[in-house]
């Protein structure tokens, strides 16, 4: 493998982080969960570079760096001003060369995970202003060296900042997360899938998912002080909720199709960090109500008031399967 530096990832829908090798970027990247911004100290790119050299310097790039790839095994890794959509974003270099000496056997792949976790979450909460949502859109990983890094002495952890879906596939981010909200929200339009009766990727919503985003609402307009019980913050998010749905769906009947909103809550966690907007859904009940029923179609514009006509399938992915655009 070609490369400077590898990578861990994780899928954590938890606070508790779950570490597990993706891809074959020359070694490991690991994905734990950060606002100072740091000025970019050299020139964004490489102009004249060869793309190892572009990998390269990417796998050195100081704090607050962003750097994207487009391979699963980032083989053309490369530095991206922040604006820019990017999979990683650079929020501190630790030496552990104190703990692993020159003469010292390189970590396996659960002491990785916890040497991760032990030296990149401090700098990303630092990195974050202080204050880190364990529930939040960002998610920390690191790049770590590679076996014949570690051979000539390299032990610096590269750590940073990613945003993932459930099963821990990589999202574009624009923008410095050390600028954004750290609100675990999705953007209106997107559907979800239903893996069983947990939530999936974002899925074309042509296909049979779970949930369908219909808006997002900020629960810090409703509660000024302290973090408020999670009854409070459903009765509250229906409310505002009903209003962003009946705009999205053109006021379409829900009952009338099968669909019910789930509003979404904030943990204390998130609410302590400073996140406050949660996202608005539909999605059906099973039959029997034991849990989700697979929906097809979007609700976009089902409604007496929408202006277009909703697209419709030729039929239903399974007999308990709700079409929401019909």
């Amino acid at each position: 493998m070609s490369g400077r530096g590898g990578w861990f990832r994780s899928n954590d829908s938890t606070a508790k982080t779950r570490v597990m090798m993706a891809g074959a970027f020359a070694g490991s990247l690991l994905l734990l969960t950060t606002s100072t911004v740091f000025s970019w100290p050299v020139a964004v790119g490489g102009a004249g570079l060869t793309p190892e050299e572009e990998l390269e310097q990417a796998f050195d790039s100081p704090a607050g760096s962003c750097l994207t790839w487009t391979p699963p095994d980032g083989t053309d890794m490369r530095r991206v001003d922040c604006a820019q959509p990017h999979l990683f974003e650079v929020t501190s270099n630790v030496d552990i060369s104190a703990e692993y000496p020159a003469d010292a056997a390189q970590p396996d792949l659960t002491r990785w995970q916890d040497i991760a976790q032990d030296k990149c979450t401090p700098g990303a909460t630092s990195y974050l202003g202080g204050k880190l949502d364990p529930y939040g859109k960002f998610r920390i990983n690191a790049l770590k060296p590679v076996d014949a890094q570690w051979r000539d002495g390299d032990r610096k952890l590269r750590c940073g900042l990613q945003r993932t879906t459930p099963s821990g596939n990589l999202v574009p981010v624009s923008g410095s997360a050390a600028r954004q909200d750290q609100s675990n929200v999705h953007e209106p339009g997107t559907c979800l899938a239903l893996d069983g009766q947990k939530i999936g990727d974002p899925i074309a919503c042509d296909k049979a998912h779970a949930y369908e985003i219909v808006g997002n609402v900020d629960l810090g307009t409703a509660f000024q002080g302290e973090f408020p019980p999670d009854t409070s913050q459903v009765e509250r998010a229906i409310e505002l909720c009903a209003t962003v749905t009946a705009t999205y769906t053109g006021g379409a009947d829900l009952a009338a199709k099968g669909l019910t909103p789930y509003p979404d809550t904030l943990k204390q966690e998130s609410w302590d960090a400073g996140s406050r907007k949660v996202d608005c859904k539909v999605g059906a009940k099973l039959p029997d109500g034991s849990g989700l029923a697979p929906v097809t179609n979007s609700v976009r514009g089902t409604g007496p008031n929408a202006s277009t006509a909703p697209t419709t399938s030729s039929g239903s992915v399974a007999p308990t399967t709700t079409t929401a655009g019909g």
